[in-house]
């Protein structure tokens, strides 16, 4: 039987180059592409590595979902597979069977002539793969064959494209900065000194993403959006302190996270930071800096931002520790 259609990821690299990128479905071949179409904005507009969000949860957005297709569309899909299937050279007679049951069904079978003469009345509705994750067995649970819904009805099945499932589907095409904070000292510490460290609210703003479907008579969308609100610190090594004690630095009310050395502070404890109890000796200790976003989303029928699971997205960089060296005369 025919596979599942793929969806249109956030672009052709994977990256939103820090510009709007819009993608969209369509018809390829005889493959299927979701209809969905992203528009989002990057983090900045200076390029630099990002990444995708992971919900802190068990909770993941959907790897498969179901959303429609015109009569005209979905003639054109099956005549299109049946006959490059059946003029395949060398294609095994049951992929052939298989593709003329199929085609029959809609055909001549349990529906007449893929419904064209009821085009105006409803859609067909067929399963879709994110492409990114089509092995994984999530996947797979849209396994239902293509099946028509009237319009205005609302298909009894999971995943049944809503505003809240775009939502999700935008929630896995976010694309966060990489989290390198600065630190003061830089790069090189020493035992047992309070290193400071915070990010510039400038190179963390919102991220969003919007998703959005037109096919038929069904026209909706929905917007999520990430917002910074926490950083967590991790030394690299158990021989270390954090500040605070929980290595969780909240986001201030400017935006920023951490608070900037400067001179005349260096008796203060750093409201973000941490301190190495022992040196790195010949190499470095990687420092992991994760960045908790708050995730809600508005559309189609929403009155107001509903909360997705916060998401989660950190990297590493070096960290030299020295000895202090001292001289006794």
């Amino acid at each position: 039987m025919p596979g599942t259609a793929t969806a249109g990821g956030w672009g052709s690299d994977g990256k939103s180059n820090g510009a709007k990128t819009e993608t969209s479905g369509g018809q390829s071949g005889t493959d299927i592409h979701s209809m969905v179409r992203f528009t989002g904005s990057a983090q900045d507009s200076g390029g630099g590595r990002k990444g995708n969000v992971t919900p802190v949860s068990d909770w993941t957005p959907p790897a498969c979902w179901y959303e429609p297709r015109t009569a005209a569309d979905f003639q054109k899909y099956v005549e299109d597979m049946y006959t490059e299937t059946v003029n395949y050279p060398g294609q095994h007679s049951y992929a052939k069977t298989a593709v003329g049951q199929f085609r029959d069904m809609y055909k001549d079978g349990k529906y007449k002539n893929y419904n064209l003469k009821e085009a105006d009345e409803g859609t067909w509705w067929v399963a879709v793969q994110d492409p990114d994750r089509w092995m994984e067995p999530a996947a797979q649970r849209c396994n239902e064959m293509p099946f028509w819904v009237v319009n205005g009805d609302t298909p009894n099945v999971p995943n049944a494209v809503t505003p809240r499932v775009l939502a999700e589907l935008a929630y896995s095409r976010l694309r966060l900065p990489e989290t390198e904070v600065t630190l003061a000292p830089k790069n090189v510490t020493k035992v047992n000194l309070p290193t400071w460290a915070w990010l510039d609210k400038a190179k963390f703003k919102p991220a969003d993403v919007t998703a959005q479907i037109n096919v038929g008579g069904l026209h909706i969308q929905a917007t999520t959006i990430a917002k910074p609100v926490a950083l967590r610190l991790e030394a690299g090594t158990d021989d270390a302190e954090t500040y605070p004690a929980s290595g969780e630095c909240l986001i201030n009310d400017d935006g920023s996270i951490g608070e900037p050395w400067a001179r005349g502070k260096s008796e203060r404890t750093p409201p973000c930071g941490l301190k190495y109890l022992r040196s790195s000796g010949e190499g470095t200790f990687q420092l992991r800096a994760t960045v908790t976003w708050e995730i809600s989303w508005t559309g189609t029928g929403s009155p107001g931002p509903t909360r997705l699971p916060d998401g989660t997205f950190g990297t590493t960089q070096d960290v030299t520790v020295q000895e202090i060296q001292s001289v006794n005369r």
